[in-house]
């Protein structure tokens, strides 16, 4: 049965994304072979959202205080795109990863599923 999920980023500039992962999210990897990095996520959800657009996926790493990790990042030099705005669903910011990618960030109003036993 299904045990797992894997995340693909994709990057025009994928050594300096995975610096990023690696050195300012201190995210713990292990090495696939010639430097590719894997790296250990925190707990994970997957939600699925209507469209009347193309499909696409996105990518958001939530966080407990959402003004205290745009100021420890920020301190790390990553560059926030977006104010901090509110929502229905959470308080929320986008950051632009190296290679250029948007990556979301928010602190979730809503019940977490990552807390389910």
């Amino acid at each position: 049965m299904i045990n797992g999920a894997h995340v693909i980023v994709h990057s025009r500039d994928a050594e300096a994304d995975r610096a990023f992962f690696r050195d300012v999210l201190e995210y713990p990897h292990v090495d696939a072979g010639h430097g590719w990095l894997i790296f250990k996520l925190p707990p994970a959800e997957a939600a699925v959202h209507p469209t009347d657009g193309p499909e696409s996926h996105e990518l958001f790493l939530m966080c407990d205080d959402v003004e205290q990790t745009v100021r420890e990042l920020t301190a790390r030099g990553v560059e926030f795109t977006e104010p901090l705005t509110e929502a229905r669903w959470g308080r929320l910011t986008r950051l632009r990863l190296p290679g250029g990618s948007p990556l979301g960030l928010y602190q979730p109003h809503h019940p977490r599923a990552t807390e389910l036993p």
